[in-house]
């Protein structure tokens, strides 16, 4: 894509009311612009991040037999009377009533819809286990938003749903989703630390929280070094070694492993909820088992922030000129700056890379070298082709690595297959 055709609105003045590094440079980069307190459009950058991610996030859960659906936004306040959570949820609901004066809401979370559909359509045993996911618009009405897209009213979000026949089985459910959110998270790039956690409003018997490690975090972790070493990150393995956020801590249990524990702030980009038969038994619905007898399901829950996790990645990614991409989720796969005054030879490995079906955003403005540079490193692709003098005297190229600055010199013939080697 050429820079000079993609909407990608640079703005050089720090925005308003932005106090966190995500805020800043996602708003400077032109990958969001806010269109009132707490909600964001996602401009062109933006939405590619949002889609790899949830390419990634869907791959993870088809795995597992999870299939994918699509509930409405509007939800029916009658489905919350039933569950008992209609009154208790507070003002975080948006409320409102339709031209024949029923209640309504714009759904904060499914489990009252995802239980409707469960109990008109299933009946037998012989259809369990069973698990729903949808990637879709939240919103909750934030009393005080704040942090950009890090806590914001309106959000992306891949939640989940779970249906077993025993609470054994549920179990097993809840730690393969626990050992696949590890997966997904690592496979982003980031480096996740999962947490005991309270249920809050969804209610339950536990609950898990994914943290990403970040000085802004808005939670305090308290965890075993030694998580960071193991070799797989399933739910047995790691539920032998302490992991708590600050209001399950329990300092007494750590009193042997002082020497391996670590305190910091972490935001929470996922939380995973068993809540046993809560739903099915408020919902009144039952399935029959082997024996003829009507059982309630047992059901858990299962959320990822997607958007959050865009501001997440860059609270944990970035330096003093902008943002370090991972490269599973980036943009583009990397820039092409040209510097040279002969635009033929850029354009010339732009169609290179182009006919190489290599993702690369390619700034041909007419902008100064230091400009080009600097708007590269706000929007920190993972590298930066630069064509300059030395490709027109001896057909090499300069590649800088955004995340450790590595400049490396690549012949013009090598650079596709240099660029799929790094992938």
């Amino acid at each position: 894509m050429q820079l000079s055709k993609f909407f990608a609105p640079i703005n050089k003045d720090t925005p308003k009311g932005s106090f966190i590094e995500s805020h800043k440079y996602l708003t400077k980069a032109g990958f969001i612009r806010q269109l009132v307190s707490g909600i964001y459009s996602w401009l062109p950058l933006g939405y590619r991040v949002l889609d790899k991610i949830s390419s990634i996030v869907s791959d993870e859960m088809d795995k597992i037999g999870s299939m994918r659906i699509l509930m409405p936004c509007i939800q029916p306040a009658s489905l919350w009377q039933e569950s008992s959570r209609y009154d208790s949820y507070g003002k975080e609901m948006l409320r409102m009533t339709d031209r024949n004066d029923k209640e309504m809401l714009f759904g904060p979370t499914h489990e009252e819809v995802v239980s409707d559909i469960f109990r008109h359509n299933v009946s037998s045993y012989k259809s369990l286990p069973l698990m729903f996911y949808q990637i879709q618009w939240k919103f909750r009405d934030e009393i005080r938003p704040r942090f950009g897209i890090m806590r914001s009213r309106e959000f992306y979000m891949k939640d989940a749903y779970s249906f077993d026949l025993t609470q054994e089985d549920a179990i097993k459910t809840y730690k393969l989703v626990f050992t696949t959110y590890m997966k997904i998270l690592k496979k982003i790039g980031l480096k996740p630390i999962a947490v005991s956690a309270d249920n809050g409003s969804i209610g339950g018997g536990f609950s898990h929280e994914f943290h990403v490690a970040a000085e802004t975090g808005e939670s305090m972790l308290y965890y075993d070094k030694r998580i960071d070493s193991l070799p797989n990150y399933n739910f047995d393995t790691l539920s032998k070694y302490y992991a708590a956020v600050d209001e399950k801590h329990n300092a007494e249990k750590t009193v042997s492993i002082q020497n391996f524990l670590v305190q910091c702030r972490g935001i929470e980009v996922g939380h995973i909820f068993n809540f046993d038969t809560k739903y099915s038994k408020s919902m009144n619905f039952t399935v029959t088992n082997n024996t003829g007898e009507n059982i309630h399901p047992y059901m858990g829950s299962y959320g990822i922030g997607i958007s959050r996790l865009v501001g997440a990645i860059v609270e944990s990614s970035h330096d003093n000129t902008g943002v370090i991409w991972p490269k599973a989720i980036s943009p583009f796969q990397c820039s092409l700056i040209n510097i040279s005054p002969n635009t033929n030879k850029a354009d010339e490995i732009y169609s290179q890379l182009i006919n190489a079906e290599v993702d690369v955003l390619y700034d041909d403005t007419m902008d100064s070298a230091g400009i080009k540079f600097n708007k590269a490193k706000l929007i920190g692709l993972p590298c930066c082709i630069i064509v300059g003098k030395n490709t027109e005297l001896t057909n090499s190229i300069e590649i800088e690595d955004r995340l450790s600055g590595k400049k490396t010199i690549v012949d013009k013939d090598n650079l596709v297959s240099f660029l799929l080697e790094k992938q």
